[in-house]
């Protein structure tokens, strides 16, 4: 049975350099027809929870939600994915300060910049504000997390600055904890907390 983190892989040896059969194939057995572009693996965690959350098999879907490794390599994915390579129509999530390189990556792909939904600073501060700082601290404090958490407070370059400053510093420190928290963060989220990028993102796929 293919999945799709065969897919995934298949896009990702492509993007570098590598042959594009693999996942042209794998793209027609998985009857895809969609693809999110993200950022990275902690958005890619944060978007399947919510999807799971609300019942949906995106693979099943024929939506395939891949973390590029970041904004800049946009323009290579979406000419990949986009109309100029599998023809996939293209959707995708990213932070505000990083909206030009999608911008510009979809223009040259030919594909519609309107499918994508752009967080007010990053995903992460879309989650902390929607839950609120006492609830994520909550949530740091029962994954055993307090310790580290106080840690960085105490430290002078963040010592005295807002505390969903720090929280994001905070989840961005240790290597996987951003992916962790993102499944975290969506998990705890009532139904009417789910921030707008995210939410108006999973509508449109």
């Amino acid at each position: 049975m293919v999945d799709m983190w065969a897919f995934r892989d298949a896009v990702s040896r492509w993007a570098a350099g590598g042959p594009d059969g693999p996942a042209a194939e794998l793209a027609g057995q998985l009857g895809l027809r969609t693809a999110v572009l993200l950022e990275g693996p902690s958005d890619l965690a944060a978007v399947e929870t919510l999807a799971a959350r609300r019942g949906r098999d995106l693979a099943a879907e024929g939506v395939c939600v891949v973390a590029m490794g970041g904004a800049m390599s946009v323009g290579r994915y979406a000419g990949l994915l986009g109309p100029p390579g599998l023809g996939l129509r293209l959707t995708g999530l990213c932070d505000v300060r990083e909206r030009g390189f999608y911008d510009r990556g979809l223009e040259r792909a030919r594909a519609s910049r309107q499918g994508v939904f752009v967080c007010a600073a990053d995903l992460e501060d879309e989650l902390i504000r929607a839950l609120g700082t006492a609830r994520v601290e909550e949530i740091v404090r029962a994954e055993g997390d307090l310790r580290a958490w106080q840690t960085l407070r105490r430290q002078p370059a963040h010592e005295g600055r807002p505390r969903d400053q720090q929280l994001r510093r905070f989840l961005g420190t240790k290597k996987g904890r951003k992916i962790r928290y993102g499944q975290l963060l969506v998990e705890a989220l009532d139904t009417g907390q789910v921030p707008a990028p995210l939410d108006d993102l999973l509508a449109s796929v």
